[in-house]
């Protein structure tokens, strides 16, 4: 599943946001209230960040890292969303 950045911005204040960039990326700036997950301890440890009864919206710089992810994770019974785009279509936006 993913969201348009339009759809995405309308409801980014009160969603839980995970940013799968690498720390210098995100430490550069990242959008409001995401938290910042390796991709790799994401996908191998999940149950750590995780939990399967809420709703996660994930983005990486360009949306192509976050859509393989999320397919990853949803196969794995998670509730998560990809945002199209990744960071560079909400930096065009914002």
């Amino acid at each position: 599943m993913s969201i348009s950045i339009d759809d995405f911005i309308k409801i980014c204040n009160n969603v839980n946001i995970i940013d799968i960039r690498n720390k210098i990326k995100y430490n550069n700036n990242h959008i409001l209230n995401a938290r910042n997950i390796d991709k790799s301890d994401l996908i191998l440890n999940p149950y750590k960040y995780l939990n399967k009864n809420t709703t996660y919206y994930i983005y990486c710089e360009k949306g192509l890292s976050s859509l393989r992810i999320c397919q990853i994770l949803s196969n794995m019974g998670y509730k998560v969303v990809s945002i199209k785009g990744g960071y560079q279509e909400w930096l065009l936006r914002k």
